[in-house]
């Protein structure tokens, strides 16, 4: 189970129609191999990278302890009898992502955690840096140097974790910042324990309440009250009051 809690410092990929830079921000996440996503609702117009969420992804999968992998089994083809299985390190896999409306969404960031041997998250958003990753750094920095904790040891992490994009050639750019909690469950324990994905019934283990979001973050063609307060008069009043 992953509980997505907050972003801090999203790029802005956007421009809006006032001409500030903000993200409509959302974070997808999957386990490699499974490949079934799941994704938060969206914050809507954040202007400072923060997006706050109070969403549960659940993730059923097999895993061998004695050769610490995830057993994945799929189809070929739809049509087909049989199932094919593979052995796959457990990876989970975080990207935050900027929802657009009229065109495709843009790709942010991405996080990319082995649950055997992942990086320890930081306490707070400040200390949250490319340090974390063992791939940061020139000529990438040996994976004995990063500080990396066990999920499978531990059953439950929680912390701030940065996300990262990387052009072709380029260097790795810090691109936001992820704060979750990752708990590991048996079968038996998660009957025990019900929990529904996102904030829906039953919203236990733990109850997640609505995210308390800022009054600007909205879509802005379908509440055009809150585009006039917060939008156009709040950018625009000396000129309408003047034009009055």
């Amino acid at each position: 189970r992953v509980i997505i809690w907050n972003t801090a410092d999203v790029i802005l990929e956007e421009t809006s129609i006032t001409g500030e830079q903000m993200s409509d921000i959302y974070v997808k996440g999957w386990i490699a191999g499974i490949e079934e996503s799941q994704k938060t609702d969206v914050h809507y117009r954040s202007l400072d990278g923060e997006g706050n969420f109070n969403w549960r992804y659940i993730f059923p999968f097999m895993y061998l302890a004695a050769e610490k992998v995830v057993v994945v089994r799929k189809k070929a083809h739809f049509w087909s009898l049989d199932e094919t299985e593979d052995q796959v390190p457990p990876r989970l896999v975080i990207q935050v992502w900027d929802n657009d409306q009229f065109s495709p969404d843009d790709f942010l960031g991405q996080l990319e955690l082995n649950l055997n041997r992942m990086p320890k998250p930081t306490k707070s958003s400040r200390r949250c840096s490319l340090q974390q990753l063992p791939s940061y750094g020139d000529g990438g920095r040996s994976s004995s140097s990063v500080e990396t904790v066990s999920l499978f040891e531990m059953k439950r992490v929680y912390g701030w974790w940065p996300c990262v994009a990387q052009e072709a050639g380029e260097e790795m750019q810090l691109t936001g910042k992820v704060e979750m909690a990752i708990e590991l469950l048996t079968k038996e324990e998660a009957e025990s324990k019900p929990a529904g994905k996102g904030r829906d019934e039953p919203n236990q283990n733990p109850t997640l309440d609505e995210p308390n979001r800022p009054a600007t973050s909205f879509r802005w063609f379908t509440s055009p009250f809150k585009t006039l307060r917060y939008i156009i008069w709040r950018n625009y009043k000396w000129i309408i009051i003047g034009i009055l």
